[in-house]
């Protein structure tokens, strides 16, 4: 029998069955029409020449460069915190972890705008301030980076949390017994066995940085030409009543999403990480 199968019933339960999976396919086939008619729906309401025309506006095409190179950016700054952070946890036991594991969930589970105004209010801070100095963060572009880092990055260490948590601590055992350094066990075999985890947390913070709104526009502003990001154009476009201009970034933040999942479903599915994961 296949994993997940369910087993052979009795003739005289076909029926109760296919009751059974017919409720729950009415049940969830409401969802599932609703996230259909919604991409149906912007798809069919704006034509091709008025995407080319939105596209063509100086200010979208600004706000499409910046969202793609502060996601890419905070991409980078994701892996490079939630890699280290998903091992520690994953392979130590320390005082306070229940809390730290707790404390990196906020950003899930706190309201976008909330983690805004929380930014905001930290370099409002005398050390939030002095930085300011040297750099200006709130309200330019390094604003966009850290508002985006603050909410991706949180999914990006329960990835690799996870990912690490499936990996199986013997083959870097035997490495250890062989000499190697803990350091060299990590780069030599941890790492590599986790590749396809890491491709998962960074196509999923990617995806969420591109989709962020609310920090972004509490933390940064949504200054033309300099902190706008597709999120916030939608929003500008829409205050104006240009629906023709938001549908059309909007269209493109779904072909974006769309790309992402079928990334995180082909290279990242459970069965491919299972793969990537055996000692």
């Amino acid at each position: 029998m296949k994993p997940g199968a369910l087993p052979s019933v009795p003739a005289r339960c076909d029926a109760a069955d296919r009751r059974f999976f017919l409720g729950l396919w009415l049940l969830g086939g409401t969802y599932i029409g609703l996230i259909a008619a919604l991409l149906v729906a912007d798809f069919s309401f704006t034509s091709p020449n008025q995407f080319v025309q939105a596209l063509r506006s100086r200010e979208i095409r600004y706000a499409i460069r910046l969202s793609l190179v502060s996601c890419s950016l905070t991409t980078l700054l994701s892996l490079w915190v939630a890699v280290p952070i998903g091992y520690l946890l994953s392979r130590t036991q320390f005082r306070g972890k229940a809390l730290l594991d707790a404390l990196l969930d906020i950003p899930i589970v706190l309201p976008p705008l909330v983690i805004g105004l929380s930014l905001l209010i930290l370099f409002q801070t005398p050390p939030g301030r002095a930085l300011e100095r040297l750099l200006p963060v709130t309200y330019a572009l390094p604003s966009v980076i850290l508002a985006q880092f603050t909410v991706a990055c949180a999914f990006a260490v329960r990835t690799m949390r996870t990912t690490f948590d499936q990996i199986n601590p013997r083959a870097e055992q035997v490495a250890l017994t062989l000499g190697c350094r803990r350091s060299e066990a990590f780069w030599l075999v941890v790492l590599p066995a986790a590749r396809r985890g890491v491709l998962t947390a960074a196509t999923l913070a990617w995806a969420r940085s591109l989709g962020e709104f609310g920090p972004v526009l509490v933390f940064s502003g949504a200054t033309r030409m300099k902190t706008e990001v597709m999120p916030t154009t939608v929003f500008l476009e829409l205050s104006v009543g240009n629906v023709e201009a938001a549908v059309a970034v909007s269209l493109l933040m779904v072909v974006a999403a769309v790309a992402a999942l079928v990334l995180i479903r082909c290279f990242g599915s459970a069965q491919a990480l299972g793969r990537s994961l055996e000692p």
